[in-house]
């Protein structure tokens, strides 16, 4: 293990560096460049790219959609897709009416891309959900959403995380179905701070368990992943009361 003091980081080199870490990850411009390499990957070798949060992560996900929302007709968006992996494996599942939006125009040409190659008959749109004039969220309510990681990278903008924190949770409210429900991944926020941030249009009704690990006597996740359902308007100011 390399002794602290080889980091050679003081206290200001350290925020810069996380200050550009928020930045670029939290920009489309990042994305854009990132997915134009993915597809030309995939055109190359057949590589369908990073899998957000890893293989398990999603297995985790698809495991719970396929044990609890047994309707194959049962809408389901993926906020976010990226590269459409997790909708390609509900796909072979079985399920059919499948939906998969992200802000950036080369992750939903690498999406259908791998759709094609697969013969997969999925509808892939570019969107902005934090647009209160997309037209995604004038379309028909979906039963579920799936985000894997696109709330992490949307609090990672150089902007007000508690105005992002709003839309988001806002406007996912408004995808959704009556009682229709939220699976979100994240690596960078505990279960309690998600219960709190999604408060009060939704609420936690599960909890899927992840690798632990423990450091100075205490026991964390890799990320958590949580299952919300939204909540009508008489409970959800019930709750804020």
């Amino acid at each position: 293990m390399a002794a602290p003091m080889e980091r050679k980081h003081d206290e200001n080199t350290e925020m810069e560096s996380e200050k550009e870490c928020v930045s670029r990850f939290g920009t489309k411009e990042h994305w854009d460049s990132a997915y134009e390499g993915e597809l030309a990957n995939f055109q190359d070798i057949g590589d369908v790219g990073e899998i957000w949060y890893g293989e398990n992560s999603m297995q985790r996900i698809l495991k719970w959609v396929c044990k609890n929302i047994t309707d194959k007709n049962a809408s389901i968006v993926d906020l976010g897709c990226g590269n459409g992996v997790v909708l390609v494996e509900l796909a072979k599942n079985g399920y059919k009416c499948l939906t998969g939006v992200d802000y950036s125009e080369p992750a939903i040409r690498l999406a259908q891309t791998i759709a094609k190659a697969d013969q997969l008959d999925i509808c892939y749109k570019v969107a902005d959900i934090l647009n209160a004039n997309d037209p995604i969220l004038q379309t028909p309510k979906f039963n579920v959403c799936i985000d894997k990681g696109t709330y992490d990278a949307i609090l990672l903008a150089d902007d007000d995380r508690d105005k992002l924190r709003k839309l988001y949770r806002e406007h996912v409210n408004q995808m959704l179905q009556p009682e229709g429900v939220l699976v979100i991944v994240s690596g960078n926020y505990t279960q309690t701070e998600l219960t709190n941030y999604f408060k009060p249009e939704f609420e936690v009704i599960e909890s899927i368990p992840a690798p632990t690990f423990s450091f100075g006597g205490q026991k964390g996740s890799t990320v958590t992943t949580l299952i919300l359902r939204t909540l009508n308007k008489s409970q959800s100011q019930n709750t804020n009361t």
